[in-house]
């Protein structure tokens, strides 16, 4: 299951894990959406292994389990640390070394 979680992160610039009735997951996704950032999506309440990638996660460190934000394969957190970034001006530059936005 490891290898599944390091491998779902590293596919893209940014990643994010999350469920679809989760309202905190739905504003995290619409900031990257209206960044023009296009990140991937993993809906953990709708995908097959759900559960165990979401155990693999809470491996990981995040907690709660989502939304959880991965930047060029590393961890930055959930809504609290994303929102924090966002509001000390550091997501967009992140976004941008990471070649997920090209402004």
């Amino acid at each position: 299951m490891e290898d599944l979680v390091a491998k779902m992160i590293s596919e893209k610039p940014v990643v994010i894990f999350s469920k679809s009735s989760c309202c905190m997951c739905h504003t995290i996704k619409t900031l990257f959406c209206d960044f023009g950032a296009n990140p991937t999506v993993h809906e953990l309440d709708e995908i097959p292994r759900g559960k165990e990638i979401e155990q693999g996660l809470v491996r990981r460190g995040c907690s709660p389990a989502v939304p959880a934000v991965f930047i060029s394969g590393q961890l930055v957190g959930g809504a609290n640390e994303v929102m924090s970034l966002h509001l000390n001006r550091s997501l967009i530059p992140m976004l941008k070394r990471a070649g997920a936005l090209w402004v």
